[in-house]
């Protein structure tokens, strides 16, 4: 049994996907598999791919395109590590990037998920992000992005980037890894909220670092990118919050939407992000009660969930990064998370 699946989900990216395994052939670590699913890409880009010195590299091939969610599901059920380490086809791992992720978790042997330091592929000097940030009221954001890229420190952020997200195998199975109704966009952010409830914590490390085109294939600002987040972000915080926090924030969760549809308005993406909010809203029934990805128990105070949360709007509009620092962790995800439903 190797110590670390590194799992690579991708749809078209040919343009980025032999660099990132040749990032991969250059680890100084070496006990690990690389697991690539392939979501029945067009573009001839999981074809005639040098993968020679890549630790266990083993193909995936899907029939339809699953989504980065159910990718993910469908390669960790294949992982018998003990950890799983997600990278995205548009990423390049700096070659010491899996040494320094296993060293964290000899560091911190109670923590179940880690963030990774991510700077832009073609200019190191920019953030792609410092971990996933969450505003109270509603709001996910990518740490940093777009920004100078600055000293961080070891700390606590909110949840981790999908793009080099680490997850203790168990605990992610014991939350029934990610929301496959997301598809794409927010369902790191979902699962990160998730396992918080639990009692969990995400460290970041500055020090594991890859680069990273942030949303290279799919397109950031595309119709696509748009729904789905917009969409995802309403699932994520109607799912989660806690009732008390949930009657607390919703009018700010609102009014931040409404704020962002006339944003839409001005930049001329409202059609995507109106459609991703009425499906947002039609897809709340039942969000909450699904025995597979629901929100499990809530194991953590009120006051530590808020700890890791942002609460000044001016974070989201700068985009800052959120980290905290370091505490205990309450409780082990591993031991704590309600059963996953039959056939996750």
């Amino acid at each position: 049994m190797v110590a670390v699946s590194v799992i690579i989900v991708n749809y078209n990216g040919e343009a980025y996907l032999q660099q990132a395994l040749d990032s991969l052939r250059l680890q100084t670590f070496r006990d690990f598999e690389v697991l690539l699913v392939d979501n029945a890409s067009t573009d001839g880009s999981a074809d005639n791919l040098k993968t020679e010195g890549v630790p266990g590299y083993r193909f995936l091939p899907q029939t339809e395109n699953l989504g980065f969610a159910a990718g993910n599901n469908v390669a960790a059920k294949q992982s018998g590590a003990q950890w799983l380490a997600l990278f995205n086809p548009d990423a390049v791992a700096n070659p010491d990037w899996l040494e320094r992720v296993m060293a964290a978790t000899t560091r911190h042997p109670d923590s179940n998920m880690f963030a990774c330091a991510q700077y832009a592929l073609e200019d190191p000097t920019i953030m792609d992000g410092a971990g996933d940030c969450y505003l109270g009221f509603g709001i996910p954001w990518r740490g940093g992005f777009g920004l100078p890229a600055e000293p961080l420190t070891e700390g606590e952020c909110f949840s981790p980037c999908g793009a080099s997200a680490v997850f203790r195998r168990s605990a992610f199975e014991a939350h029934g890894g990610f929301d496959e109704r997301f598809f794409c966009y927010c369902e790191d952010v979902d699962l990160g909220y998730r396992m918080r409830l639990a009692g969990e914590r995400c460290v970041f490390l500055p020090d594991a670092v890859i680069r990273h085109a942030g949303s290279g294939i799919s397109g950031r600002a595309s119709e696509f990118a748009i729904f789905h987040g917009t969409r995802n972000r309403i699932w994520t915080y109607t799912k989660n919050t806690p009732l008390l926090l949930l009657v607390l924030t919703l009018p700010g969760h609102i009014a931040i939407t409404l704020a962002i549809l006339l944003r839409g308005v001005r930049t001329g993406r409202a059609g995507p992000t109106w459609r991703g909010i009425v499906a947002g809203l039609a897809g709340l029934g039942g969000l909450r009660k699904d025995r597979g990805f629901g929100p499990p128990v809530r194991r953590v105070s009120l006051g530590d969930l808020a700890y890791a949360m942002a609460w000044n709007p001016k974070r989201l509009l700068d985009r800052r990064p959120v980290i905290r620092p370091l505490r205990p962790p309450r409780v082990s995800a591993v031991q704590t998370a309600r059963p996953v439903a039959a056939g996750k």
